[in-house]
């Protein structure tokens, strides 16, 4: 009884392990390579071309349960998915001799999983190879541009052409390459203080002729001003002396008009004014006799014009 319950437990687990081992799960994400004793014998799901090697009646054409036979073939499963790969960073030279430290990453999808496992088996193995293929190429196009080149917007063209040389190279390892990209470009410690101090020279440079610029039109704006102010002093100085003229004029013939009304006043005015340019001082003394033509007026009471008085000593004080 013992022995008859222990055979079909034995038996049970046998054949849950022979059942567990004769099939596999094929996800839409992913390629099945089936193996036996270590030969290639089926792709799950078939690629796009045909490959006497594998099983031709094999109907494994997309994802499902599948089966297989245990302990004979065993199954390698590989991503169908995009995949990336970050490349290390390295230093590569530019043609204006430049030293850039350039970051890059790659992005791959495998397209023949046979071809793929016969030559990198893994992924680990294709990022071994993709590392100096993106190398070369990188330093190939990088040392034909100068570094100015690789800042503006031909960087995208330039990893195009990376691109479609790494494809091209890579296409043997049974992948499709579909982008490259630098991540970033940095300058070496060396390269970033020259052009650096080559920056500060260049500003300074345009400081000054900015500066120089400046003063030219600041000494172009003073001379047309010291220009104008001449040509507006000129201007009011004519004005001025047309209008002294004028009123040098206005004030003859009021003089004259006044003289032919009343000769009299007209001459007593002027010896009045005569007499205060002349004693305009402050403490002025006239001393003399006062018969002189000068005082004509003052000799008599009423201020008529009189003969002189005889002689004798007479003075006169300005108001």
């Amino acid at each position: 009884m013992n022995r008859a319950l222990l055979g079909a437990i034995v038996g049970a687990i046998v054949a849950f392990v022979l059942l567990y081992s004769s099939y596999y799960v094929v996800h839409p994400s992913e390629w099945t390579l089936v193996l036996e004793l270590g030969k290639p014998v089926r792709v799950v799901p078939l690629p796009d071309w045909s490959n006497p090697q594998l099983d031709p009646l094999s109907p494994d054409v997309g994802p499902g349960l599948y089966f297989k036979l245990p302990f004979v073939q065993n199954v390698v499963y590989l991503d169908k998915r995009v995949l990336n790969f970050d490349a290390p960073s390295e230093e590569v030279p530019t043609v204006d001799q430049n030293q850039v430290i350039v970051s890059a990453y790659a992005r791959f999808q495998i397209i023949d999983p046979l071809l793929f496992y016969q030559t990198v088996g893994n992924e680990d193995g294709v990022q071994a190879r993709l590392k100096p293929i993106i190398s070369s190429n990188l330093r190939r196009a990088l040392g034909d541009v100068s570094m100015a080149t690789i800042l503006t917007s031909h960087r995208a063209d330039l990893m195009l052409q990376i691109t479609k040389q790494v494809s091209l190279e890579a296409q043997s390892f049974g992948i499709k390459v579909i982008d490259v990209r630098m991540k970033r470009v940095d300058l070496t410690q060396e390269n970033a203080e020259a052009i650096y101090k080559q920056m500060t020279t260049q500003r300074q440079q345009v400081a000054i002729n900015t500066r120089a610029t400046g003063q030219a039109q600041a000494t172009e704006l003073r001379a047309e001003g010291d220009k104008q102010a001449v040509i507006i002093l000129a201007d009011a100085k004519q004005k001025a002396e047309v209008l002294h003229g004028e009123g040098d004029a206005t004030a003859t013939a009021t003089y004259a008009a006044a003289f032919g009304r009343d000769p009299a006043f007209f001459d007593f005015y002027r010896s009045l004014q005569a007499m205060d340019t002349a004693l305009s001082g402050q403490g002025t003394t006239y001393v003399g006799p006062p018969d002189g033509d000068f005082f004509r007026y003052f000799r008599s009471e009423t201020g008529s014009p009189a003969k002189p008085a005889q002689a004798g000593a007479a003075s006169a004080t300005s108001p």
